[in-house]
């Protein structure tokens, strides 16, 4: 009972990063969108495995801000050596490649696609179950070099740092194993560094809800609503998006069949 005291707590706290963002500053909402997510997880011995995250993510039409499926937004790949360090901390750095889609088809002062690459690393720290709750604490840092759409725009770097508490709730079962239908509450806060960045060091705070369901060690389904508030350049300026996300979580596990156990990839 405790446990499920100090998540609600904690995610009530964390949203009121929302309310203070509308009364102290200028609020619009800024994108709807639909993101469609294939997480990939695979250990190939007890200290090392393969992890990767990719993307194809939609965003509104430039005439019609809810119709979430109107433009390309950004084709999103990240891969990584994940390590495991015991059963409480792992870790996982690699490469990214991000294809950013034009926000205006069609129109010669855009370029239709730019590429940003970065290099990412993140630690996550993997909590005792609370009776049926099981909640992680990650930390990611990304290092990217991005570029505007615009013809001829120059590339800049940034550095950004993310922290994001979440939680897996079994429904039907005590614990999440095969055929179990679980719920995931999580909060991420988004902070940026670089000299483009002057006034807007808040760069996005993240609410993402949703509904999974395991189908076996291998196959997860997830889907649910994200709610972000980003900073923009100004500083006192602020854009909402609501963006739908679909999940596939895949996981495998090539060791020695001796070395095997039970493992079901949730996704980061």
């Amino acid at each position: 009972m405790q446990g499920h005291l100090l998540i609600l707590m904690l995610f009530f706290l964390l949203s009121l990063t929302k309310g203070l963002a509308q009364e102290a500053s200028v609020t619009r909402l800024g994108e709807t969108g639909l993101w469609n997510g294939l997480y990939i997880k695979a250990k190939l011995n007890n200290k090392i495995g393969y992890y990767g995250e990719h993307h194809y993510r939609l965003r509104n039409s430039e005439d019609n801000l809810y119709d979430f499926v109107g433009r390309v937004r950004q084709i999103y790949n990240r891969a990584g050596v994940n390590i495991f360090f015991n059963p409480n901390f792992e870790a996982v750095i690699g490469p990214t490649l991000v294809f950013n889609y034009t926000p205006s088809p069609g129109d010669v002062k855009f370029e239709k696609i730019t590429l940003e690459p970065r290099i990412w690393h993140q630690w996550l720290f993997l909590m005792p179950y609370m009776g049926r709750v099981k909640m992680y604490h990650q930390f990611r840092f990304e290092h990217r070099w991005k570029r505007d759409n615009r013809i001829d725009a120059p590339f800049e770097y940034t550095d950004r740092f993310r922290y994001k508490v979440f939680a897996y709730i079994p429904i039907n079962k005590k614990k999440i194993e095969e055929k179990t239908f679980f719920i995931s509450p999580s909060a991420e806060i988004f902070m940026h560094s670089g000299e483009s960045i002057v006034f807007n060091p808040f760069e996005d705070f993240r609410t993402y809800n949703g509904v999974g369901y395991v189908l076996n060690n291998n196959v997860t389904f997830f889907g649910g609503h994200m709610w972000t508030l980003g900073q923009q350049r100004t500083g006192f300026e602020y854009r909402t998006s609501h963006i739908i996300r679909l999940n596939v979580f895949l996981g495998f596990d090539w060791r020695k069949v001796e070395n095997k156990l039970p493992t079901i990839n949730l996704g980061y």
